[in-house]
């Protein structure tokens, strides 16, 4: 798929999502370039055209929280949303692990999301929650142990000898989290 053609179906609603985050027309049309000169580079990345769109948001909410990092304005990150989009009723380990993130409590949730998903060194999450770094590890490590958890009561994953959780998603109406 060309950009022209990601532009001309996606464009206008790219926009009105930058817009609900910045508030101001003008720095959403810069940042709307800025995400389709990204999506222009990076779109032969994508392996499943299918994800395209939630590729896309993905691409359109972390070009806002660099605008927010660059221009030091502080936001709570966790909150700006991503539209999670259906794929055809499939369902899927994301669909788990989103609700399992979601049902984390916020002091472990939000070291989680900056370092695991956002890529943020642990001292530089430490200094942007202003916490010890110390305790920023542990809420990180025991995020990911209720992760863990959450995968072994939602689809009755187990741990493995060598702590690999193995399990098949149940279907989506057998699922404890998702459902």
């Amino acid at each position: 798929m060309t950009t022209q053609t990601i532009w001309n179906l996606y464009a206008e609603d790219v926009k009105y999502f930058i817009l609900s985050k910045v508030k101001d027309s003008s720095i959403a049309d810069d940042l709307l370039q800025d995400t389709f000169i990204k999506v222009h580079t990076k779109k032969d990345t994508l392996k499943d055209e299918a994800k395209l769109k939630a590729w896309l948001f993905s691409v359109a909410r972390f070009t806002v929280l660099d605008y927010f990092r660059q221009h030091k304005i502080t936001t709570d990150e966790t909150n700006i949303d991503v539209p999670f989009l259906e794929n055809d009723n499939k369902h899927t380990e994301h669909d788990c692990l989103h609700g399992i993130i979601k049902s984390l409590p916020k002091k472990y949730r939000d070291p989680l999301f900056l370092a695991d998903i956002k890529g943020l060194k642990q001292d530089e999450v430490a200094k942007q929650l202003k916490l010890p770094l110390p305790t920023v590890k542990s809420q990180i490590q025991r995020a990911r142990k209720q992760i863990a958890q959450g995968f072994m009561e939602c689809c009755d994953f187990k741990m493995n000898t060598n702590g690999y959780l193995v399990g098949e998603i149940k279907e989506k109406k057998d699922c404890k989290v998702c459902n």
